[in-house]
């Protein structure tokens, strides 16, 4: 072949080159990773709406038996569950067996058995929907509607690391005083013609009870993750001090990635992409307050970063805080199949997916409009994050194909 021939040979694979890059940064379908990740976007869009009143027909297992099958070290559902539905309205119908104070933390809840002996966590309405929380971004009681909406963006980003979560209204007079152990009664307590309870935990007090509206309490209900599943709590490498004028090392060393890749488990496995992910989805949800997390028990780093405890999240749409992305920045990596999905919801896809998959719950509207607004805001932010990452560090060294699947034990 003669030289001209080579050089415009040559061009021409250069060229080609380039435009499946400029494919892959767009979304587009120029790799096989990239029409794989459009398969799965198009599964969950066709799944995303829920049917009110469903029930298990084709199974003598029980709804919890069937939630309980889903999880595994990389998913706490699978990314087809046509139960899902079903599993939900039980969550939010079912009896009441049992309830008591929360587990230990700093907000209140409290801690239920339903019938056939599901454990699950309820955390009650605090805020109006409209309620702007002011303040630092980790600020204000837990919002439990929160927790509704950040379960449905976890379905939606096609992580499915996030526990089942549904609003449900409780009759406290009727579902739960009767049931309720002496430690959780003796906490509860009436404000006018509303009944009120402020529980067991750090922050709780006396003075600052969430309130029925008369005995009818709006709240959400977490499902517990099977006692097989063991969880192992870690702290967030990007947590805050929450001390004033005293920064984490993050906060002032932009080279601060470098020292935690040296770090188990983040110097191998899918641990620190994990964490990015994480990163995303909170800066989404505007929660800051990720001060530690949670992963299955014995792991040595494989298995998934879960995201439970998301109801500091939605607080204020007016308020993007860049800070929650820090990883995302100073690592500049990001998986492949997570940019891909990004993409595909751009445009408004976003929220409108959301309205979607909130339209089930019980307790919908889940969100005021501004928050939804906000989600579509904040993902260009992310996009353009990652896109300066791109021109920085290149796309081979920024996009990470890492498609880690693990077998159920």
């Amino acid at each position: 072949m003669k030289l001209k021939q080579r050089v415009v040979v040559l061009v021409a694979v250069l060229l080609l080159l380039g435009l499946a890059k400029l494919l892959l940064l767009d979304g587009g379908e120029g790799s096989a990773a990239s029409r794989r990740d459009l398969r799965a976007f198009r599964k969950m869009e066709a799944g995303l709406s829920l049917s009110r009143g469903a029930r298990l027909t084709h199974t003598l297992q029980s709804p919890w038996e069937v939630a309980g099958q889903w999880v595994g070290p990389r998913e706490v559902y699978l990314e087809e569950t046509p139960e899902l539905a079903a599993v939900l309205t039980t969550l939010a119908t079912a009896r009441v067996e049992r309830a008591d104070v929360g587990y230990k933390g700093t907000q209140l809840k409290a801690l239920l058995v339903l019938d056939g002996g599901q454990k699950v966590v309820f955390k009650p309405k605090r805020y109006s929907r409209d309620y702007v929380v002011e303040g630092e971004p980790y600020a204000g009681y837990d919002r439990h509607n929160a927790e509704v909406a950040a379960f449905h963006l976890d379905r939606i980003l096609g992580f499915r690391r996030a526990p089942l979560v549904v609003g449900r209204f409780v009759n406290l007079r009727t579902e739960i005083k009767p049931v309720a152990t002496d430690q959780l009664l003796s906490t509860f307590l009436m404000q006018g013609n509303n009944s009120c309870f402020y529980g067991k935990c750090y922050y709780c007090r006396e003075s600052e009870p969430a309130c029925a509206e008369g005995e009818n309490m709006e709240g959400s209900l977490t499902l517990w993750l099977p006692d097989v599943w063991p969880l192992q709590k870690h702290r967030h490498p990007w947590g805050r001090t929450y001390r004033e004028g005293k920064l984490a090392r993050w906060e002032y060393d932009e080279s601060y990635c470098d020292a935690v890749k040296k770090m188990p488990p983040y110097d191998a496995g899918p641990r620190l992409l994990d964490v990015i992910d994480t990163a995303i989805f909170d800066y989404l949800i505007g929660n800051a307050d990720r001060h530690h997390y949670e992963s299955f028990q014995d792991d040595g780093g494989a298995s998934m970063l879960i995201l439970l405890d998301n109801a500091k999240s939605f607080g204020n749409a007016a308020l993007d805080e860049r800070s929650i992305l820090a990883s995302l920045y100073q690592c500049c990596m990001v998986r492949m199949s997570t940019w891909n999905r990004l993409n595909l919801l751009r445009a408004g896809a976003l929220s409108s997916a959301m309205r979607q998959a909130l339209t089930f719950d019980p307790i919908n509207p889940v969100l005021a409009e501004p928050h939804l607004a906000a989600l579509d805001r904040r993902l260009s932010g992310v996009i353009a994050t990652i896109r300066q990452c791109v021109e920085s560090q290149g796309p081979d060294n920024t996009l990470i194909e890492d498609r880690m699947n693990l077998p159920h034990s």
